[in-house]
This record gives structure tokens, sequence and C-alpha cells, in this order.
């Protein structure tokens, strides 16, 4: 089987891996896979065989034979269970494991040696040339996950099964599978019918935003639940491809879609309904009524026999204590345990639950908010509301899972393209995932151990159609993969950008409806010389961008970008990717609004978030507005619960007639604007109120003529969000968009 090198193979498919190899070597020779190749294979590699023999033969006309052509051989001296070697030399593939996992992981990268064609049965050729080389490979973390919301949308188990089959393309070892919440109760429990029954359906649901006003609904019961037959066909064919699917039964909050099954599962018994909006709700499970806990036991029983995973997550997110507040059962409850208060009653809440599952043998992983009152003793937190909550629980010696909203929440817009599909709000765009380190800095070698790894999540109230989701979830999942297996030194954004362009080819022949903006364009305002210029770039450095400044559309003769546009008035900038042949992305758009403000020195107190920065500070007087729609563009700068002081330096003294800007008021997302504005010009000070109201967007303008070289805004934080509203009791959020000064 030896190929000779002087001969020119039929195809070679790049070797263009996602996620990256530690290490690979490759060479100039190749490995001709046809009929007359054969595979061996210990017993203990028998899945990943099989696997493999069936990707060949039902991608291809291609046969597979029994010799050792292709080799599986279990190897005892790989330190990691879940790390492999593949060689493949001009004679022979060889693949070395010491479990099974780490034989489908070098399984895996050879399918991405193979033509997209093998993917979906439409390779015609009889033979192919496989590109020779070594790899030697093993993750960087042990925890690899992906999550799908399915309470808030229900997905098929066929739709359930694709979404394993592409987490394991992509060496992903987890699914977690979010089963309950306000909106429904997705999974059968036999000793409790009414969850079926009553929990599983909402009488319908919200149409567009959280935050459109009024809030309108479509009329249409919507619901259903998996059986307990359909739970374990999935998580068996989870299981077969190596991926362990940890089921999330939210407690003590998200629990309105049960309580309204079984009302005296709740502090004051009320009849409710399940919710047909989104958001956070006051209904939770009662704390101080032991029949509560009998419930949620009998529940974890039906789920413990359905998922063999050692963990099972219990949610401890977002839980109001309003009712806890104002309930006997849970005030006697914090006076007989010697309570504190109610966060210090739901972490006795959260560790009785912990205590009844590691007595079955399982553990507990909960969000942030389980540090809240005091940490379960054995309990893994699942980070989301930034890193803090992994740093304070890996120094407590628990092992954490980051998932931060600012890197791996892809509900958040992934473009600011227009026509993106409605999302709850954020930008979140591929090169930012990518970026993501899940090594806290805060953290020193030793409590870095216990970070397990790194998950993307999916949260579906805006998602209800299951090609939405491969939307929103792909290929973000591939710089969540890359980064979550790959060493840190082999990360490098270009390079995997290049293998994404490649990787988009095999999506789609998988019918895979990925979002693609490899050729868009952004922009970004630089200053050259003291003047304010424009640059344009494309992810794809090979492509050449066209545009034109006057707002017409850019087409094949339109000016090639070579260097950035000089910004000095009005202007409206569209440009495009293109091709040899035609246009490759969607339009950009930008619009310019020239003032004096443009390019000059401005300061903060204190910095934006990192969550939500923009542009930075220059961001505020760049000429450009943000979205209309959306608080996470590049325009927008999000502070929480600080007071904002702006500094503007003009330069000199310069005759003013209006200062302009706007905030962002999605009340639904924690998002207030202020209650007024102090201005200070030069020595003189002056402020504004502004009036309280419902609109998303809030105008402002303070309109005199004077003359100043500094300008300077003191905004106030709106304060504490009131009772009765989304993200009561936490303090609200402060969107500004662009200063206007003419």
């Amino acid at each position: 089987m030896i190929f000779n090198c002087d001969q020119k193979p039929t195809e070679v498919v790049a070797s263009q891996i996602i996620p990256v190899p530690n290490e690979k070597v490759v060479s100039e020779s190749y490995f001709i896979l046809s009929s007359n190749i054969g595979m061996q294979y210990d017993v203990a590699f028998k899945t990943s065989a099989d696997f493999l023999k069936t990707f060949i033969e039902e991608g291809s006309s291609i046969k597979i034979k029994d010799n050792n052509d292709i080799t599986f051989i279990k190897d005892e001296n790989i330190k990691n269970p879940e790390g492999y070697q593949l060689e493949i030399t001009p004679s022979q593939i060889t693949i070395k494991a010491k479990t099974d996992q780490g034989a489908s992981y070098a399984v895996q990268t050879l399918r991405q040696l193979l033509p997209v064609g093998f993917e979906n049965g439409s390779f015609a050729s009889r033979e192919i040339a496989i590109q020779c080389l070594k790899i030697e490979d093993a993750p960087r973390f042990q925890y690899r996950g992906m999550h799908l919301d399915v309470a808030r949308h229900m997905f098929s188990v066929e739709f359930i099964k694709k979404y394993i089959d592409a987490l394991a393309m992509l060496k992903v070892n987890t699914f977690h599978w979010h089963l309950t919440d306000d909106q429904g109760w997705r999974i059968e429990i036999k000793k409790y019918p009414k969850l079926q029954q009553t929990a599983a359906f909402r009488d319908e649901t919200l149409v567009g935003h959280f935050s459109d006003q009024p809030s309108t609904y479509d009329g249409k019961r919507y619901g259903g639940f998996y059986t307990q037959e359909d739970i374990k066909d999935v998580v068996a064919y989870a299981k077969n491809r190596h991926i362990k699917v940890i089921p999330e039964i939210e407690m003590p909050g998200h629990a309105q879609a049960a309580i309204a099954a079984y009302p005296e599962l709740g502090c004051h018994e009320d009849s409710i309904k399940v919710a047909k909006t989104w958001g956070v709700f006051d209904d939770i499970f009662c704390a101080g009524k032991d029949e509560i806990f009998v419930f949620l036991q009998d529940v974890l029983d039906e789920v413990i026999t359905l998922f063999p995973s050692k963990y099972i997550h219990i949610g401890g997110d977002e839980a109001p204590k309003t009712h806890w507040k104002t309930c006997e059962a849970c005030q006697n409850r914090i006076k007989k345990e010697g309570l504190k208060d109610e966060h210090e009653l739901q972490s006795y809440f959260i560790q009785r639950i912990e205590k009844y599952l590691n007595n079955k043998g399982k553990q507990i992983i909960g969000w942030d908010e389980i540090l809240e009152g005091g940490l379960a003793p054995n309990a893994t937190v699942m980070s989301w509301r930034g890193t803090n909550g992994a740093v304070e629980a890996a120094k407590q010696h628990h092992n954490v899972i980051m998932t931060p909203t600012s890197h791996c929440y892809f509900d958040y817009y992934q473009s600011t393209n227009k026509d993106e599909p409605l999302a709850i709000g954020g930008y979140l765009p591929l090169e930012k995932v990518y970026s993501f380190n899940p090594i806290p800095e805060a953290l020193n070698q030793e409590e870095s151990q216990y970070v397990l790894g790194v998950q993307g999540n999916l949260w579906t109230e805006y998602i209800p159609k299951e090609n939405q989701v491969e939307y929103m979830v792909f290929p973000r999942a591939l710089a969540m993969s890359e980064i979550a297996w790959s060493k840190r030194e082999n990360i490098n954004y270009e390079d995997f950008v290049s293998r994404v362009e490649a990787f988009n080819k095999r999506l789609e022949a998988l019918e895979i409806n990925y979002a693609n903006h490899l050729y868009e364009v952004e922009g970004e305002l630089i200053s050259e010389q003291g003047v304010p210029s424009y640059k344009l770039e494309t992810l794809i450095k090979d492509k050449i961008i066209r545009f034109t400044t006057d707002g017409s559309l850019p087409t094949q003769e339109s000016q090639v970008y070579k260097k950035p546009i000089p910004f000095t008035e009005d202007m409206t900038i569209t440009a495009a990717v293109f091709n040899e042949k035609k246009q490759l992305g969607t339009t950009f758009t930008e619009t310019f609004n020239y003032h004096k403000a443009v390019g000059k020195n401005i300061t903060l107190n204190p910095d934006p978030s990192k969550v939500y920065s923009g542009s930075g500070a220059q961001g505020l007087i760049n000429g450009i507005s943000g979205s209309d729609s959306r608080y996470g563009d590049k325009e927008w700068l999000g502070f929480w619960g600080d007071d904002v002081e702006i500094t503007i330096d003009l330069g000199k003294a310069m005759e003013i007639n209006s200062i302009k800007t706007r905030f962002y008021n999605g009340q639904g997302q924690w998002i207030y604007a202020p209650k007024k504005i102090e201005f200070t010009f030069d020595s003189e000070i002056e402020s504004i109120n502004i009036p309280n109201t419902n609109d998303i967007l809030v105008n402002t303008s303070f309109n005199r003529k004077l003359k100043t070289r500094f300008i300077k805004l003191k905004i106030p934080n709106y304060g504490v969000i009131p009772e009765g509203r989304q993200g009561s009791g936490n303090k609200a959020w402060t969107f500004i968009d662009e200063i206007i000064i003419n």
C-alpha cells in the first residue's frame, strides 16, 4: 500500500483540524484509502472502530476489509484517558489510545482529514489520498460542555441527537440539558402526572422581545415533554459518542411551571399558571415545608435512574426571596435552623438537596448564586455572572466550570448586522468567544486546578426553531471547543478563522445551519496624524473590500479599500467583501455624524463593564450612534451600579450650542435610564432631569450657547431595581450612546 510520492494524488484534504491538536507533524507523502484497505482493532475500541467503518462506507463507495491497514491499538502508556496518537504513513493508519473515548477523538480527527463528501454520502471517487502526519493530542480541560435549554422552546429527539453528533465531532464531552423552568417542565415524572398534564404546557407565548411595550402574545397553547423512554434513548445515543448528559432540574427558583401543577409546592399555595413570558418570577419552591423536599427527592429519584452521569444540575439561580420573607413556614425554618436570613435559607435548601444526592452517589452542580449564604460542601459551581463566582469557589477548593455571559452565552447577538434574528441582547462575536481563557487571572496555580473546564450556553427564549438553534451555536461552538481542548500556546485566531472557513463546508454537508460572518466587514475609528479615520477589515485576510462613501451599494467596480478613510464630515460608508467574481458577504453600512467632539480626548470614571465596553471611551465621541434595538453592540457602553463621570477635552475653548445623548432603558434586562445628568463647563454647573418612561430609548438634550474647553457629564446610577421588577434588589445597569456636541 505504499504510495509513489512522484505520482499526483487524486484529491488531498488540507490538515485544518478543529480543535487544533497539541502536536502535529506533517510529511510530504500520502496514504491511499480505497476498497483494498482493511481495519483491525482491540476489542475495547469496537465502538470507535465501528463508527469509522460506517462513516467511510456510508460516505462513499469504499468498503473496508479485515486486515491491518487501519489499526487501533490499546496503549496504557498514554497518560490522559481522553488522549490519543494518530499516525498516518504511506502504508498504514495507526490509532493508539488508552480508552475508547481517546480512540473516538482520534477518529474525529481522521474524519476531518477526509473530504466533506463523506459527511453526506456524496463522495464519488473510489480512492482518496490522506496526508501523512503524526498527531499526539489530549484535552486541556476535562469538562468541555455545551448546554441547551428546552424549557422555553422544545426540540425533537431527532434534533437533540443531531446536536449531540455535532458536539462529538468537536470533542465536546458533556451535554447540559436544561429540562425545567417557569415556562415548561419537559421531563416525564411518573409519580407526579400533573407535571406532564399541566406543567409541560403554557397557554400562549410572548411575541417579540420582552422589552417591547405593550406585550403581545400569540394565543397558541405550547408545550410537550420528553418521555422517560425518550430520555433513555438520548442518553444511550450520547454515551455511544462519549458524551455525558447532565440534566438540570431547577430549584428553588424557576419553578413556576411545577407550582402551577401542584400549588402546594409554593409558599402561599396560590393557583397560578405556567409562565407565558420570559424573566424571573417570585413563585419559587417553599423552603419551609418538608413535603417540598419529599416532592423533589421523588423527582430526583426518577431522574437518577435515567441519567448515569455523576452530576445533577440543580440550578440555584435567580430565586427571588419575596415570598420566603412573608411565608410563615419559611420564617419558622430560619428560626429553627438558626439561619441569619433568606440567603442562608437558600443555602440550607441547596445543602439539604446535595446531601440527599450525595447519599445516592451523585454530585450537584449549581449556578454561582449557590455561593450566597454559604456553599454546599461538595458542590461544583457553574460561574455565569462573570468570573468572580469561579474565583470565590476555587479559593474555597470547590470545582468550577466557566460559563460567563461575556464569552459563553450563545443567545447573544453574534453580529452587528441589522438582519440578525431576534436575540435576548448582548454582543458576542466569534472572536470574543475565541479570546476567552477559562483560567481567571485571580487564581494561582494550585487554585487553577479546580477549574474543570468551560461550557457554552444556549437559552432559547427567542429561539423557537431548530435551524435557529444551529445558527446561534455554530460556528461559536467551534471556538468554544478549541479553547476547551487545545493548549493555550496553540490558540491563534487568524489560523482558527482559516480553518473555520474550511470547516463550514463540512457543516453545509451535514445540513447544519451555521452563521457565516467570516466575510462581513468590521470598522473602527482611529486617528492618523490627528485626523480621525475609519479603518475597515475582514476576518479572511486574502479577500478584497470594496466601498463607497456616498451611501450607494458597493459593486465589483467600487473602490478597493487600501487604507483608512478620512472622517472630516458627515458621510455614509458602505462596504462588502468580494472575490474576483462576486460579493461574498453582506453589505456593511455605517453612518457618520461629524461633530465637535469627534477625535478629541475623553476620560471615564469608572471604566465601563468589561462585558459591555463597546469601543471604549472613544466610542462615545466617534461620530457613530449605537443600534436602536441592541444595547450590546460596539457603540453602547454599559456600567453596572456605578455613578459615571465623563470628561471631554475639546483641546481649546469652542462655541457650543447643544449636547445630545441617549440611554438604553431595557428594564427587562436590568437596564434603567438615569434620573438626571449634571453638566460642568469649565467652572459652570447645570443639570437636567430625565423623565421617567418605559420607552426603550431615552433621548436627552442640553441646549444652550456657551464657550468652553472642558465638558463634564455626571450621570448618577438609577439605583436599586424596585420590588416586582426583573432583577429586583440588584443595582441597575446604565447604558449610554454617542455624546454629540454641536
